[in-house]
């Protein structure tokens, strides 16, 4: 079960609770928290440490009539049997937000907190649906992917070998229950599928972004085509050795651009469906960017399947990768003017002091343009 649970102790007592459920921990730290609601609302206090009477009264004031045990809500977590006390909604929003300000606004805050936000992939998409949250954003969090933690995902997924085999979209899920149990979660943990797409889009009220990180091609297009269908704008990270490309599609600007940004041409279910196996791989490199694909990528790429398993995928760039994507979350849902189509964040071009020089950007097109000739997406 990935739902938090209540305890009342208004209505039941904690060993009535804990024979319906049982608890191996209790964190209580609710006297320390109203103190730092207090300095919050009293910077004042900052350089001056006499404020225990004042936080006394303050925390009377809080507390009323309630006994403190019945003050704020108890949250229960299933999966790690935590029972823990947290303040009440709406302060629990501001003492976890506190430090954003003014960096974020009040009404930001609010704007990104309530944008309803769908993330599909939940390898590189876990980082950001923690980033999000962790920013403050996410009340409403759609969250899909069907596979399992492998060995192999642990260098680059904020996880330890501990949860191998567990799944990633009850691991993102508890993530996200533990910093804020009062937002609403959409698990679908057997992924995007033809039976749910309908679903995780629009239950609940119509998302208002997609994070889109799977690796199914066809469902990338799919699911490209439902959110361009119903005016959502798509946001996709793809690491690129320490690097990303990011691309942004605004179909909520407008329904009329080709998905990918025409990467693809105009591409279908059903044509990609014709598409024999070994133009596949063509296909992939048209959607990742070939001209922004760094050259050791390229070189590892050529040897999939046959010295390596997988595509090469580094920590560093799945971690930027949720800063970017959270980024780009917030910055759209505050209306904020926003570049479109297939962008890079490039650490290599801005810390290697030789990545501008002639004699680099030559090495560099040459392999681009060997690779490109390789795999036959232009001629020798």
């Amino acid at each position: 079960m990935n739902t938090p649970i209540i305890w009342n102790p208004q209505s039941q007592t904690l060993d009535d609770f804990k024979k319906q459920h049982p608890v191996d921990k209790i964190l209580d730290k609710y006297d320390e928290l109203l103190e730092e609601v207090f300095l919050i609302r009293n910077p004042k206090y900052k350089m001056d440490k006499n404020y225990g009477e004042p936080l006394e009264r303050f925390a009377a004031e809080q507390l009323a009539a309630a006994d403190r045990e019945k003050s704020g809500v108890w949250w229960y977590f299933p999966w790690n049997k935590l029972l823990a006390h947290y303040l009440p909604d709406a302060m629990h929003q501001e003492v976890r937000t506190a430090r954003n300000k003014n960096i974020i606004t009040k009404d930001e805050q609010e704007k990104f907190y309530n944008f309803k936000v769908g993330v599909a992939g939940l390898s590189i998409g876990s980082h950001a649906a923690a980033t999000i949250p962790l920013m403050g954003g996410g009340r409403v969090l759609k969250l899909a992917d069907p596979d399992n933690v492998s060995a192999s995902n642990l260098n680059r997924m904020r996880y330890d070998f501990t949860v191998l085999g567990m799944s990633k979209c009850d691991l993102a899920t508890q993530f996200a229950y533990q910093m804020n149990p009062y937002a609403e979660i959409c698990a679908y943990p057997d992924g995007i599928t033809n039976e749910n797409i309908e679903d995780f889009f629009l239950k609940g009220g119509k998302i208002d972004i997609l994070v889109e990180e799977m690796d199914n091609l066809e469902l990338k297009i799919k699911i490209r085509l439902k959110a361009k269908e119903l005016g959502i704008p798509v946001i996709m990270a793809t690491d690129n050795g320490d690097n990303v490309i990011i691309d942004i599609e605004r179909y909520d600007l407008d329904k009329n651009i080709e998905i990918f940004n025409g990467a693809a041409g105009h591409l279908t279910v059903e044509e990609f469906q014709k598409i024999p196996p070994q133009e596949i791989p063509r296909l992939a490199t048209k959607l990742a960017g070939p001209n922004l694909v760094v050259p050791r990528m390229l070189d590892s790429l050529l040897e999939v399947g046959r010295t390596l398993y997988s595509w090469p995928q580094l920590g560093d760039a799945a971690t930027l990768s949720g800063v970017v994507l959270a980024y780009l979350v917030k910055r759209i849902a505050l209306g904020d003017k926003t570049a479109t189509g297939k962008l890079e964040v490039n650490l290599d071009a801005i810390f290697d002091p030789e990545y501008f020089s002639d004699k680099i950007v030559s090495e560099r097109d040459a392999h681009r343009k060997k690779f490109m000739q390789i795999i036959g997406l232009i001629n020798k």
